[in-house]
């Protein structure tokens, strides 16, 4: 039986450059590529679903305009993703990104994060049919109807409407490195489930809440097991940017525990597809999929 996802986030339109390094202030470096695709966390972790599942749902929004059409167009008919946008009135949130010679990526965002709202004339009761679902943005209401999803993964870059959902993750995706999406315990009512914190190129660690072992038991946790630790995935490749690898690694994670994985298994294939994503062009030149 195919495994059911989706997500609940945003889109972006982003403008990629790749040069040798970032410029310094004042300085001008010529790119040797430029390119443009939907990325933004919601995109890439839709089209990361699609490839691992056969298919995937994506709920959004988007603002008016050439750059929300060709978003829309590129996830649909590129990428075989299942859009459904809410509108915005506004121009569509733009970003432009650097990508170095360290496979670094370096963004500039231009407008307002755009999420889907509950009120907005999307298929959210559809959302409980899904195994799982990985959230990147919505307002309380949408949060509150993804978790009606089997499994629900998230990020901490949604942590306002997180906090006003009161519900309960399977498992909240930050990072070590990156304040942006750092989690402090606590800041969360209930605790989610697990907390996954990401260390780039060092693997990572996660946090089993003290009360997760409980009744009903949770199939995808090892009894009596608190944490854990797991390293980088090896390279499939040479590293190219790093742009989407944090996304990719979270929307796997949902589709493994959605799959029915345990959960270090979840996030071994969660960080193979990371790696994958490092060594290509863009977020989706090289992303890994599972045969059929």
């Amino acid at each position: 039986m195919r495994t059911r996802v989706g997500v609940v986030g945003h889109v972006e339109w982003v403008q990629f450059a790749r040069v040798a390094r970032v410029p310094l202030a004042g300085e001008i470096v010529h790119a040797s590529e430029a390119f443009a695709e939907p990325g933004g966390g919601g995109a890439v972790a839709a089209v990361q679903l699609r490839r691992l599942a056969g298919e995937a749902i994506f709920l959004t929004a988007l603002g008016t305009g050439a750059d929300a059409e060709r978003a829309a167009s590129e996830l649909r008919s590129r990428h075989g993703v299942t859009v459904h946008a809410g509108a915005r009135p506004g121009a569509q949130r733009r970003t432009f990104t650097f990508l170095d010679d360290a496979a670094e990526r370096t963004i500039t965002v231009l407008g307002e994060r755009i999420v889907p709202h509950r009120a907005d004339a999307l298929p959210w009761d559809e959302l409980g049919e899904l195994d799982a679902i990985y959230l990147t943005g919505g307002d309380a209401g949408a949060v509150r109807a993804a978790r009606a999803a089997r499994v629900l993964v998230a990020t901490p870059r949604a942590i306002a409407a997180l906090a006003a959902s009161d519900v309960r993750l399977d498992v909240l995706v930050g990072s070590a490195n990156d304040a942006d999406e750092a989690y402090v315990p606590g800041t969360l009512r209930p605790e989610p489930l697990v907390v996954a914190r990401t260390r780039g190129g060092a693997g990572g660690a996660w946090e089993i809440a003290a009360d997760a072992v409980a009744t009903p038991p949770v199939p995808w946790l090892v009894p009596g097991e608190s944490g854990g630790v797991w390293e980088a995935a090896p390279l499939p490749g040479a590293p190219a940017d790093a742009y989407g690898c944090g996304d990719s690694f979270a929307a796997a994670l949902a589709y493994g525990l959605g799959a029915g994985m345990m959960l270090r298994d979840a996030i071994d294939l969660a960080a193979r597809c990371g790696a994958a994503v490092l060594c290509s062009r863009g977020p989706y030149g090289a992303m890994f999929e599972l045969a059929d």
